[in-house]
């Protein structure tokens, strides 16, 4: 018999989604998330298809929901042994205090929108990119909900 309790204090702490992600020819931001109401960003890449390497791993900030103002990098992921196998996992983490410190140190004010920026190394290679946000300002349900197409 399943449980009868409605345990919800993970989904009620963390915004947690997932995404596909196919080669492009050149790095690509895989969706702009608003960090307002969170202290902590978490990005992890799957090797889901392929066995290129992945050339780069980034977390970018802006100001514009769409990423259509000025990039600041955040972290890039050093990416010592190339992710290069199916299975194969690499994870990037910043806090909220982070990216202000580095919109900061570009010159630039209101920078809240992040995201993943991912570059794979070859035409066939696909991925599945994990966005966390946590530690948010107000803990509530539905902060995670099932996505069905």
């Amino acid at each position: 018999m399943a449980s009868p309790q409605a345990s919800n204090h993970f989904f009620s702490n963390n915004h947690v989604q997932m995404y596909d992600f196919d080669y492009a020819a050149d790095p690509v931001d895989v969706a702009w998330v608003d960090m307002q109401n969170y202290r902590r960003f978490v990005v992890g890449l799957f090797r889901s298809v392929g066995t290129a390497t992945v050339d780069g791993f980034r977390i970018l900030a802006n100001t514009a929901a769409d990423g259509s103002g000025t990039d600041i990098v955040v972290k890039v992921h050093a990416l010592g042994t190339a992710p290069d196998a199916v299975g194969d996992q690499i994870y990037l983490e910043c806090t909220a205090e982070e990216v202000m410190q580095e919109a900061t140190d570009a010159g630039i004010t209101g920078a809240r929108y992040v995201t993943a920026s991912v570059e794979l190394n070859g035409a066939t290679d696909e991925a599945v990119v994990l966005y966390i946000l946590s530690e948010p300002r107000f803990a509530h349900d539905g902060l995670t909900a099932d996505i069905i197409a």
